[in-house]
């Protein structure tokens, strides 16, 4: 070595192979320093560095994996070299052609480095096209487009030649980043997948122009998928819809479903909202009104069809049969029924929901600043306490924030309803726009005044939407009472829910509500409206189009009742707190921030906020300053998604009360199981927003499904404060999530394992043991006493030797048959191992395993980081 490095003093007269020999006798020992030393030496002795390289690269093949390789490492240091050495990069056409056949072969991080020291962006433009060919030709699409995209040659390739075959591979983050930068591409993009959205179109008819490709899921591209890739490709380039006609007409002709669900199926949505809503689904597009009609014909009947037709102005020749004869028929018959249901739901909804107790006329609508001072001096008085809430048109899946169309305030024995897009209007026209700004921020940040809301921060950042200048309403926030925090603080403290002595299940309808059997279960603000006050809310007018004026009076006795409905539920909270299980001192510990809304995935994952140290926090705790009331594993209980299998084996090695859903289970079976068994719902992704909807707030939890068990158990025990001790680990078995154990010792299990080579009703339950993975041979927990003076751990078990067994049985009394067959015959012979543990529902048996250390101490740092959590709390 020494002589090869001192013949790098002379330049020009270097070996590349030979030199090479040498680094990789370096880089096998890992001697980095000298490596390095050697590199830098090296090339100043070659004649031509770059071409040395490519000498040693075409010579070796360890760069070709993936991962840091010695080719990779030589590579970067003659990058480095080069900067330093600035007139040694001219590359000709020559060595140019030979980096082309390395690229071809080189994993992903040479590319850069490559192309840079050999000036590939200076080659002929038709010679750099003529190798991306060359590799899309053999088939290798996906280097095709990586080379395309390193060299900025998309603009002279044809985007769907080169991007259909990524599309067939699921490979759409590559796609993107293929026309990131070219927007002509971005809508030539779009067009095509917009064609393969029309209703005829057939994937196959693309695919077999594509018959080797790697990794091929044609099955992915149905149209629900695509609709998805093209909206979120219009969200990402910020490009017109109306290149994607195909996908934005199924889109609402998926909102039409929708309608037709919550109108017909449901029958949660009013018969005026639901109008409206269709109208503004279908405009004047002829396809939608086809189908619209085709719908009404399904879900209700001919005559409601032939109105809508007569409405649409449909010619003749799109009705479907039957529907023309009707046009006049049943016009009159019609109107009169619709007037009679309407007659029969008013009696019903004053019946079974909650009624606004003040009259009619204390109820403002208020669309000038000159009605607005009565309600700015009404609102802002120290020691006030106002109602609010908000209310915007329904986006259906839209893209962009909710703008607010009323805000709702409740003081005293009156209701003022803003209608925000008529006065932030008149404040633009006079030129005062900080008018509505100033009010809302007077009205915010007074401590003085207490404001009631429900999920708060939701509205306000709704708000924000509306007014850029209220952006940082959430932190300049002070004396707010949240109610959402209130309802998830009394659904976590009980399942059961007290009112005039009697338990009521949290997830049932008030039960005299006798005519409401066919409405879904109550939730949210309904849900808590219901257990405060006696009745529900009437949400039918929820799904409205805020946006319309004039409003109708429905709707403005929906949204009154809204802010109103605040004041009476924090009333009688506060005159009688101990009936809901509240400490006495309720007011003092209502007032804090606004509570965190449920938000997309990431942000439900974020760690909340620990308190400061100069607050306090009686009573319950806030959702946005102090953690819940800590409660034991045993008194938490989840039901895992089929996505989270892992975290719920992992919650069960600490003590929690898992149910996990199989492979094939419907995402909704979640749901069912939380509602029987008063369970909490821990889920990932898209599946969270439809199974939060279906169980009380608070009852459905978003766990991060990137990351490891461990981590994702640290965030759910951290979110519901549950206190996990040494004597709750294997207090549960993993397999079956039974939490009694029967206690053998290690003579009488010998016995029973020779009893159960000769029984033959053991044997067949030991060929099925046979059949199943080995069990884990997990601790039996007395030895987490190792480091202690007494037993720790102490699981809910029974001994052996107290039960009547006879002979040399394996079967209890329920029937359990114990599986001593799965253990091996050396594991008695440890003489350290004293007894083992059996669980008396799947039989699984569990003995202290050589990998104990490693787990206790896996399980050790769960205890530290909760005990390190709780003690910040206590601090605080």
């Amino acid at each position: 070595m020494n002589q090869e490095s001192n013949s790098s003093d002379q330049p020009g007269d270097q070996d590349p192979l030979l030199w090479l020999k040498t680094l990789q006798l370096l880089w096998t020992k890992k001697e980095m320093k000298k490596l390095k030393e050697e590199i830098r030496q090296g090339f100043a002795g070659l004649e031509d560095p770059l071409a040395g390289l490519l000498d040693m690269l075409e010579n070796s093949s360890d760069w070709k994996g993936k991962g840091h390789s010695l080719g990779y490492y030589i590579t970067n240091e003659l990058q480095l070299w080069i900067k330093e050495h600035p007139a040694v990069q001219q590359s000709g056409m020559k060595l140019q052609a030979r980096v082309f056949r390395i690229l071809a072969q080189c994993p992903a991080n040479l590319l850069d480095p490559l192309i840079s020291i050999y000036q590939l962006h200076t080659a002929d433009r038709n010679y750099l096209l003529g190798h991306v060919n060359h590799l899309y030709h053999k088939g290798d699409y996906k280097e095709a487009a990586i080379m395309s995209i390193k060299l900025k040659l998309q603009p002279d390739l044809d985007v769907e030649k080169m991007c259909i075959p990524l599309l067939l591979q699921d490979k759409n983050n590559l796609v993107e980043g293929y026309v990131e930068e070219y927007p002509e591409l971005q809508c030539k993009l779009l067009q095509i997948l917009d064609t393969w959205c029309e209703p005829s179109f057939n994937i196959k008819d693309i695919s077999r122009r594509y018959k080797g490709l790697s990794k091929y899921k044609p099955d992915k591209f149905n149209h629900k998928m695509l609709s998805k890739l093209v909206f979120r490709l219009l969200e990402r380039f910020n490009l017109d819809p109306a290149l994607c006609p195909n996908v934005i007409n199924q889109r609402h002709l998926r909102t039409l479903n929708y309608l037709f669900y919550k109108r017909f199926v449901e029958k949660s949505m009013t018969q005026e909202n639901w109008t409206d809503h269709v109208q503004s689904t279908v405009g004047e597009n002829r396809w939608l009104q086809g189908h619209l009609i085709q719908l009404l014909i399904s879900y209700s009947d001919m005559s409601t069809a032939a109105r809508w037709a007569q409405r649409c102005s449909l010619p003749k020749e799109m009705l479907p049969y039957g529907v023309a004869d009707e046009l006049q028929k049943l016009k009159i018959q019609e109107r009169a029924e619709e007037a009679e249901k309407a007659e029969n739901y008013e009696e019903d909804k004053k019946k079974g929901y909650y009624q606004l107790p003040i009259p009619r006329a204390n109820i403002h609508f208020l669309q000038t600043w000159e009605e607005m001072l009565q309600c700015w001096e009404k609102v802002l008085q120290p020691g006030q306490v106002v109602g609010i809430d908000m209310e915007w048109r329904p986006s259906f899946g839209t893209v962009g924030k909710p703008r607010v169309s009323l805000l709702q305030i409740a003081v005293g024995e009156e209701v003022f309803l803003l209608d925000l897009p008529q006065l932030l209007e008149q404040a633009e026209r006079e030129d005062e726009k900080e008018k509505f700004s100033h009010f809302i921020q007077r009205l915010y940040s007074d401590p003085a005044i207490t404001k009631l809301g429900y999920a708060m921060s939701g509205d306000l950042n709704s708000l924000a939407a509306t007014c850029s200048a209220l952006k940082d309403m959430n932190k300049q926030a002070q004396g707010v009472v949240d109610l959402f925090t209130v309802d998830k603080q009394l659904q976590k403290s009980s399942t059961d829910w007290k009112k005039g002595g009697q338990k009521v299940d949290v997830l049932a309808p008030d039960p005299s509500c006798e005519d409401r059997v066919f409405r879904q279960p109550e939730r949210g603000l309904s849900l808590l409206v219901q257990h405060v006050l006696g009745k529900p809310l009437d949400k039918t007018e929820q799904l409205s189009n805020w946006e319309k004026r004039p409003l109708r009076e429905e709707q403005i006795l929906y949204a009154a009742s809204d802010a109103y409905c605040l004041l009476e539920v924090y009333r009688k909270l506060c005159k009688d707190p101990a009936s809901f299980g509240l400490n006495s001192n309720l007011t003092e510990s209502l007032v804090g921030k606004p509570s965190i809304k449920p938000r997309a995935k990431k942000q439900l994952n974020k760690q909340e906020v620990p308190p400061s140290s100069g607050q306090q926090c009686k009573g319950f705790d806030m959702e946005a300053s102090c953690p819940p009331e800590p409660i034991s594993p045993k008194e938490f209980s989840v039901v895992c998604d089929n996505m989270l299998q892992g975290l719920g084996r992992y919650l069960r090695c600490l003590g929690v009360d898992v149910r996990i859903l199989e492979n094939e289970d419907d995402h909704r079976k979640a749901a069912e199981i939380a509602r029987q068994e008063g369970r909490v719902i821990l889920t990932s992704g898209l599946p969270y927003q439809t199974l939060q909807s279906q169980v009380g707030e608070g009852r459905c939890f978003s766990v991060n499904c990137s990351e490891k068990a461990k981590e994702q158990a640290l965030q759910v025990l951290k979110h519901f404060n549950v206190q996990v001790t040494l004597a709750d680990i294997f207090s549960r078995c993993q397999v079956c999530n039974c939490d009694k154990y029967l206690k053998i010792s290690k003579e009488r299990m010998r016995q029973l394992m020779e009893g159960s080579r000769h029984s033959t009703v053991e044997d067949d339950a030991s060929n099925l043991t046979r059949s199943e993975e080995k069990p884990s041979q997990t601790c039996d927990a007395a030895a987490l006493a190792h480091d202690a003076a007494q037993p720790i751990y102490n699981p809910n078990c029974q001994c052996l030797e107290e039960l009547d067994l006879t002979g040399e049985s394996v079967m209890l009394a329920n029937g359990t048959a114990l599986q001593v067959s799965a253990i091996p015959p050396g594991v008695l012979d440890k003489t350290e191992l004293s007894c083992f543990y059996c669980c008396t529902h799947c039989g699984k048996v569990f003995w202290e395993g050589s990998h104990f250390g490693r787990v206790v101490s896996q399980f050790k740092d769960i205890l530290a980081a909760m005990k390190d959590d709780q003690s910040f709390y206590d601090l605080n």
